[in-house]
Order: C-alpha cells, then sequence, then structure tokens
C-alpha cells in the first residue's frame, strides 16, 4: 500500500526532516535551512511545506492538497516545544515569518510576511517578555503594513504615506526615531486602511492569519512579477515555490539586535573577501528592500564582537561545505545570531568566472565543475563595451557599484514608462528612489538602473547583476521628484528624457552620453575558457562579413567563418551601382559587363577577410536573396536610379516590376539564381579564388568553402558544384597556382534534409542554416512571426522561441535525418550550422548531441558557444578524446 505523501519538513535544534539536496521538493530556502540545522549551525526552528503541496493548491481549485494543514499544525506544534512561546498564547506568543523559496533564487519576486502571529493581545505578552514596548509595537506596525500588502492587497504606498505623515508631524526622519505614542497610532491608521480598502477588519486571529500568509506565499508564484521573472530566466512553471515557515528572531530589539545580508565573496568582482551589509535595530526587509542605506559589515566587528567571530566562522564552514560563493541572511536578537538563509548567491559574470577559477586553485572544485557553474548566456555581460576610462565625464553623482559594466540612455522614472519606451526602441536608464518587484519588467527594459536608496545587497543590487544589467545603488547625492519628472544631484536638475550615463563598476552618475571602449578578457575568463576548450568537441566559428567581424570573432576564440554573407558586401556604397546595373542589364553581355566591375571589389574583400582568418577555413556563401532587394522602392528613390543609370524611368520601373514576387522568402533567390543567371556566380567563384591565388602567393594559408544556399535536388548542386570546379580551375590555371578549396551546400529545405543522401554526393560538406529551416518547418516569416509569437509562447503553444532556439521536435529531427542520410554516404561528411541558433546554448548541446563538427554564430556569441559546447561535453560524459574536424 502506498504511503501518505509527506507535504510538511521540520527543521530546528541541530535535527531535520529534509536536507540540502532536496531543493526541488523543499525549495532553495527550506533545503538550505534544512541543511544549516543539521549541521549544527544556529537557525531558528521552523517547517516547510513543499513545492508539490504549492502544485497540489493550484491543481485543486486553491485548496490545500489532504492533510497538508494538519501536518502544518502538528510541526508548529513540534516548534513550539522547541523554543517555548506558543503560536497566539496572549502571554508568551510565538510569532512566524512566512516566507517562499523556489528552487532557483527569484529575489523578491514572492511574497514574504514577517511578525505573523501578532494581536491586539499578543502585542501585550511581546511587549511583556522583551521588557520593550517600542519594540513590540514597532513589530506590530511592521506587520500590519506587510500583512496587509502582501495578503489583503492594499498598495504600500498607501501606508507609506501615512508612515512619512506620522514622521514629519513628529519632526524626525528615520523610523528608528518613532516614538511608542506614534506607533500604536501607526498600527491603528493601518487598520483604519485595511477596512477602507478591503471593506473587512484585519485578521486578528492567528490561525487565519497563518492560513492566509500561506496562501498569499503560493498565489504570489503566480503573481506578475514572479512570472515575468520565471519567463526572462527560463524558469519553469511547473516547480512551484515552498512555503518556509519559521520562528521569528528579533532584530529590532535595541542596539544590540540588527540583521544583515552578506555574500562569502565579492558579488561584483569575485574578490575573495567576506562582503555584506548590516543594519542595528531592523529587520531583514530594511536592508534588502533599500529602506535605508545600510552600514559595512565591518561596523558589527567593532560594536558585538562575538556575533562578528560566530558570523566569520559560520560562513567559512557553509561555503567550505557548499564549495560555492553563498548568499547568506541572518539576524542578532540580543547580541545572539541566528541565520536564516544560505543559498548559492547570485553573481557578475567577471564575479562567477574569478570564484569558479579561483575554487579550482582552493582545490574546493575541478575544472569540469567550474566550466558547468558558468551561464554561457551571462558572458555577454564581459563582451561589449565600458566607458572609456579616458573620457572627460561630467559626473552628477556617486552611488554604490551594484552592478558593473557602463549603460546610455533617456532617463525615465517609472518601470512602466521603461517598457514602453524600449518597445519603441529607446535606450533608457529606470531611475528609481527604491525598486521593489513590481519594477520588474522596466528594469529589464531598461539599459541601467539608479537608486537613490538600497545597498549592495538591495532589491535592485541583486536583481540588476542576476540579468546583467548595469547599476548603480544608494545614490543619496541624487533627489528624485516623481511628480515633476525630475531629479536633481550637485545643483543639476534633469528631466525625463535626458540622455545620462552610469558607471557600474565605479558608481557614477554621468550627465550626457560618453564614449565606449571594447572590454579586456580578465585573466580568469581566458583561464576558464582554455578549460573549456580541451573538453569540448564541437568547434566554434563565426559569421562575419568583413574584415572587422572577422578579427573581433578570432580575438574571441573563433576557429574559422562558418557564414560569409556576400550579399552584405554588395551593399556598400562603392559596388551597389555596378550590383543595379547588372540587374537592370538586359542581355547576357550587359551582365558580364557589370560584373566585370564588381569582380575586382569582391577579391579585395575576400583578400581582406581570407588573410584576417589564416590558417583557418572560410565558408562563403554565394549570393542569396532575390534580386530585388538591391533596388530602391520608393517613386523618389527610382527617379534618382534611373538619373544615375542613365536608363528611362519607365525601364527601371518596368524591371521592379518584373522582379516582384509574393512570397520572396520562397521565390527567386538562392541556388535558383545561380541556375538562372550563372554569370553571377562564376564571378564570385572567381573572385574567391583568385584572392586565394593571390593570398597564397604571399605564403598565407587559406581555406576558402564555397557554399551554395537553398538547395533542394541534386540535381541543382551538382550543376552549380561543376559550375564552381570549372571556374576555379580556370582561374587556377590563368594564376599557374593551386589552391586548395571545397564546394558544399546549406541544408535549409526540408526536402534537402530528406534527400540528404543523395545530395551530399554532390557536396563536401552540410551546413544547415537553420534561420531559414526553421522558416520552411514551421511556415513562418522570420520577419513578420514577432508580431504573435511572443504570444505563443505565453499561452504555452510553444515552449520557446524557434528562431531564438532550435525547435527539437520539429526542425531537430529533420536535421537528425540530414546528418544520418548525409553521412550514410559520405561517413566523414563535415556537418556545421550557421544559423544564429549557433550561439544559443540549448542549440549548442543539440548539435554536440547530433555530432555536428562544429557551429557558428555572430562574433559576440563566440565564447558563449565555446562554453556551451564545453558543457555539452560534460553533461553527456562525451569529451574530447578526439577533436572534431573543421
Amino acid at each position: 500500500m502506498k504511503g501518505k505523501k509527506k507535504y510538511v519538513y521540520y527543521f530546528g535544534d541541530g535535527k531535520a526532516d529534509g536536507r540540502g539536496d532536496m531543493k526541488n521538493l523543499l525549495g532553495g530556502k527550506g533545503a538550505g535551512l534544512a541543511e544549516m540545522s543539521q549541521l549544527g549551525i544556529p537557525v531558528p526552528s521552523g517547517f516547510t511545506i513543499t513545492t508539490e503541496a504549492c502544485l497540489e493548491y493550484y491543481r485543486q481549485n486553491k485548496k490545500y492538497p489532504k492533510g497538508m494543514w494538519e501536518e502544518s499544525l502538528a510541526a508548529l506544534k513540534k516548534v513550539e516545544r522547541s523554543i517555548g512561546p506558543k503560536f497566539g498564547d496572549p502571554k508568551n506568543p510565538l510569532l512566524v515569518a512566512v516566507r517562499s523559496g523556489a528552487r532557483a533564487s527569484m529575489p523578491g519576486m514572492m511574497d514574504t510576511v514577517l511578525n505573523l502571529g501578532l494581536n491586539d493581545q499578543t502585542v501585550k505578552g511581546l511587549c511583556d517578555r522583551s521588557h520593550n514596548e517600542r519594540f513590540a509595537y514597532d513589530a506590530y506596525r511592521r506587520f500590519v503594513a506587510m500583512f496587509g500588502n502582501v495578503v489583503l492587497g492594499v498598495k504600500r504606498e498607501i501606508f507609506e504615506r501615512r508612515l512619512e505623515e506620522e514622521k514629519i508631524v513628529n519632526g524626525i526622519q528615520l523610523d528608528t526615531d518613532l516614538s511608542v505614542d506614534s506607533l500604536k497610532a501607526l498600527v491603528s491608521s493601518f487598520k483604519e486602511i485595511v477596512l477602507k480598502e478591503t471593506k473587512h477588519p484585519f485578521p486578528e486571529d492567528p490561525l487565519k492569519q497563518l492560513r492566509l500568509g500561506i496562501d498569499a506565499v503560493f498565489n504570489s508564484w503566480f503573481g506578475k512579477r514572479a512570472k515575468t521573472y520565471r519567463r526572462l530566466n527560463n524558469i519553469p512553471e511547473t516547480w512551484g515555490t515552498g512555503v518556509s515557515i519559521v520562528a521569528m528572531v528579533f532584530g529590532n530589539l535595541g542596539d544590540t539586535s540588527g540583521t544583515g545580508v552578506a555574500f562569502t565573496r565579492d558579488p561584483s568582482t569575485g574578490e575573495k573577501r567576506f562582503y555584506g551589509e548590516f543594519l542595528f535595530n531592523a529587520q531583514g526587509e530594511d536592508v534588502v528592500a533599500g529602506i535605508r542605506t545600510p552600514l559595512r559589515i565591518d561596523v558589527l566587528k567593532k560594536k558585538l564582537p562575538t556575533a562578528y567571530k560566530d558570523l566569520m566562522s559560520i560562513y567559512k564552514k557553509l561555503e567550505k561545505h557548499y564549495k560555492d560563493m553563498l548568499d547568506i541572511e541572518f539576524t542578532i536578537q540580543d547580541g545572539k545570531l541566528f541565520m536564516l538563509q544560505s543559498r548559492v548567491g547570485k553573481r557578475t559574470t567577471a564575479a562567477a568566472l574569478r570564484i569558479a577559477v579561483e575554487m579550482v586553485k582552493e582545490r574546493l572544485i575541478t575544472q569540469k565543475t567550474a566550466i558547468s557553474r558558468i551561464d554561457p548566456h551571462q558572458l555577454d555581460q564581459l563582451l561589449h563595451p565600458m566607458i572609456d576610462p579616458n573620457a572627460l565625464l561630467n559626473i552628477l553623482a556617486q552611488g554604490l557599484p551594484a552592478s558593473p559594466g557602463a549603460a546610455i540612455g533617456k532617463v525615465v522614472f517609472t518601470a512602466e514608462e521603461a517598457e514602453h519606451m524600449a518597445e519603441r526602441n529607446e535606450k533608457v536608464i529606470l531611475v528609481r528612489t527604491e525598486t521593489s518587484p513590481e519594477d520588474i519588467g522596466g528594469m529589464h527594459a531598461s539599459e541601467g538602473i539608479v537608486t537613490a536608496r538600497g545597498g549592495m545587497t538591495s532589491h535592485a543590487a541583486v536583481v540588476a547583476r542576476g540579468m546583467g544589467k548595469c547599476c548603480v545603488a544608494g545614490c543619496g547625492e541624487i533627489s528624485i521628484d516623481e511628480a515633476a519628472q525630475t531629479f536633481t544631484a550637485r545643483d543639476v536638475t534633469v528631466k525625463a528624457g535626458d540622455f545620462i550615463s552610469l558607471n557600474g563598476s565605479t558608481g557614477e552618475v554621468i550627465l550626457g552620453t560618453v564614449p565606449l571602449i571594447q572590454p579586456k578578457m580578465s585573466p580568469a575568463f581566458k583561464t576558464l575558457m582554455g578549460w573549456a576548450d580541451k573538453i569540448r568537441k564541437l568547434k566554434v566559428r563565426t559569421n562575419a562579413d568583413n574584415k572587422r567581424d572577422a578579427a573581433v570573432a578570432r580575438r574571441f576564440g573563433a576557429e574559422g567563418i562558418g557564414l560569409c554573407r556576400t550579399e552584405h558586401m554588395f551593399f556598400e556604397e562603392d559596388r551597389i551601382l555596378a550590383v543595379r546595373e547588372m540587374i537592370l542589364a538586359d542581355s547576357l553581355e550587359a551582365r558580364k559587363k557589370a560584373l566585370a566591375k564588381l569582380l575586382p571589389i569582391q577579391k579585395a574583400d575576400f583578400i581582406k577577410i581570407l588573410k584576417e582568418m589564416e590558417d583557418l577555413p572560410v565558408t562563403i556563401r554565394l549570393l542569396d536573396p532575390p534580386l530585388h532587394e538591391f533596388l530602391p522602392q520608393t517613386e523618389k528613390d527610382l527617379k534618382v536610379l534611373s538619373r544615375e543609370m542613365g536608363v528611362p524611368i519607365s525601364v527601371v520601373k518596368s524591371k521592379v516590376n518584373s522582379l516582384h514576387e509574393f512570397n520572396p522568402m520562397l521565390g527567386h533567390r538562392g541556388c535558383r539564381l545561380g541556375i538562372s543567371y550563372p554569370e553571377i556566380y562564376e564571378m564570385q567563384v572567381e573572385a574567391i579564388i583568385e584572392a586565394a591565388c593571390t593570398l597564397s602567393q604571399k605564403k598565407i594559408k587559406v581555406t576558402p568553402e564555397i557554399m551554395i544556399p537553398l538547395v533542394a535536388t541534386r540535381e541543382e548542386l551538382g550543376k552549380l558544384r561543376t559550375l564552381c570546379i570549372e571556374t576555379a580551375q580556370t582561374v587556377m590555371t590563368r594564376r599557374k597556382k593551386k589552391v586548395s578549396y571545397t564546394v558544399g551546400t546549406m541544408i535549409e529545405l526540408p526536402r534537402a534534409a530528406l534527400v540528404a543522401d543523395q545530395i551530399a554526393a554532390e557536396a563536401d560538406f552540410f551546413s544547415f542554416g537553420t534561420n531559414d529551416l526553421t522558416q520552411t518547418v514551421f511556415g513562418l516569416s522570420r520577419d513578420d512571426a514577432g508580431k504573435f509569437l511572443p504570444d505563443y509562447v505565453e499561452k504555452k503553444i510553444l515552449p520557446q522561441d524557434p528562431f531564438v532556439a532550435i525547435d527539437q521536435e520539429g526542425v531537430g529531427l529533420l536535421m537528425e535525418i540530414g546528418v544520418q542520410k548525409g553521412r550514410s554516404v559520405k561517413p566523414t561528411l563535415k556537418i556545421g550550422i550557421c544559423g544564429e541558433h549557433g550561439g544559443e546554448p540549448n542549440s549548442v548541446a543539440f548539435c554536440h548531441k547530433l555530432g555536428l563538427n562544429y557551429v557558428s554564430c555572430s562574433p559576440y556569441r563566440v565564447p558563449i558557444a565555446r562554453l556551451a559546447a564545453a558543457q555539452a561535453a560534460i553533461s553527456s560524459g562525451n569529451e574530447a578524446g578526439h577533436r572534431a574536424t573543421v
């Protein structure tokens, strides 16, 4: 008989029902509390309700699964026996925190309630027990406001306005200066606000409070901000959240109490130093919400040396145990330290690399573990420009360097405006007094974030670091007037829409726009990527159409060019007229005359690219787009072209009309152009081989690969392969020079994949063009699908945008067929991928699984692909015993 499902796991007294490796069931917070309890680290007693209970709650139309509530009450009794006070006891009340915790860290995205269990009777018991009436009513007013906002849905701003009014009336600035009478008045006012806003009195029954608190945490899993964060971070909704009910320990008992957040290493730089912030006489939300600007952790050492010593000992023990940089939360109650949370800490990419490499050197982890710990997507943070250190800067203000990098944009003061302007492709900087979890959408839409309050562990800082966004926090020099949509700093007023720049590495807020420079790769980056290169089997090439992009890609470790789009060269000013002359030509002779003008230009282009990629393969795709793309479309531009070409406007219009297609992506393009106008491909092949001969004569080794696009049949490729070989032979005979080259094709049509065995007979290599293959498999236009694909992802019709990550079920199946059929004819057939999917980590892993030889992507994604390829090799257990050919 199947046993009864367990929904509640107790922890405390150095014991725990759960363990640290039960994150999927208990969530990160619950698993961390259980593990710390088992390690003998002081944590308040409590219990965790599982993620399975959360999911059942939703399946059962927001009703608790059978037995969950009863298990919770039994665990609550166990907590009472552990520490003495009883829940709801008016003389000696137990208060609890109700906290969320999914298996992945989602800072501030779900709800938490502190001081739960207070009412007009239990607050008196708390006064008597603590001998501190001010503390008790401070906890009470916090509870009513937090419960009112989180559980009952009253806007936080209404409580904050009333709090500010009370401080103004009494002529004080800090919450800690409020008198007992003021705190009592706030409790009464807050309850009146709840009654007015909800039409119901504030609930006094502690058990009802507990049920409603658990409901609120469960419901927050599907709250707007949590859904947005999950979408941005690819976190499945099927994970659910755990709920940890923890006995309250109080940091707001006075000057020997406080609360803090710390990282076992610096989360911005990765430096091996304990890095944290602390507030005396405060509760946890005061630090993370940025309500007060906190103190450095060093201050604690002077004022509470015993607690500081205990904290140092515990953080070292935890880091050694988890073998990772940790984010910890703690409270000191009357000088005694309690740990409230221990989880793997969010960090910048630069910090992640340094920590991983240094932990290998410290023999905490292996090279493979270090490689696996870096999120390939996050490498993007390192690969983009930074503020030029030699630039003259008009510095407006200095805050905390909460998340490094550079950002330039127009000032906005609300998350909503940030999202609206970003939709119009405007770059914005979000400026806030402090951010809250509701701002997640605007933070993502912004280039960077500035907050007037908060520290390095505030919501803004933690979320920005996780997103890779530049952030300056705790910038007390700026004074924000949200009503006027301005901020002032150092006697300068900045309006909404004005440009500012941020230096997240120094904390500077700068007026106007500033020059940027290319970043330098850190020693840790080079070390870890070196380890990755030894492990991966997939080679990584780049998509590059000019010398500059090729140079950038080579600096980032590209091992060749997987796609050089020759049509991009045709749009340059010095050759577009010759291209148009060729298109408008009414005879073969006229076309060849125009192509003769293009030949030396194309040759020069190929010399530059081939030379830049010396010793490495360069795949050059022959002309692909339909010819109409090279002609102007407006009446005005057609008249200009008519004058430039000396051709009547009627002839120009007639040619434009003749080239018009209802669906040009499926029309006269790719190899179809080469079949209709072989002289175009002849000119391009001649230019490629001429360039190779020129460089070869200079002892520069080059390896051109000629790629025929949009092939559907063996006959198409066979005919054009013959053209390439004959043209190449003619050039080599004329130049009296033999160069090495290959001829292959793109597999970008479903038919090509299905008959790949036939096509392979004519090909030296395959390259999957997954952009067009996705279009033709789905029957989608990449340029138009953006209007509705986000809807498909939101409604879970598709798991993700198939133009971002390979659709492994459909497109991937065709790729698998293409690989199997191609290699059934030529077992060593070289196969790669050159769609932009080649830089998307999940797609790279899929290419590794298929046994491709290489992936190719844009220059700035090359390191991402290198790391993803190594991670794929590690996870499959198929590491580089031998390296794939390129």
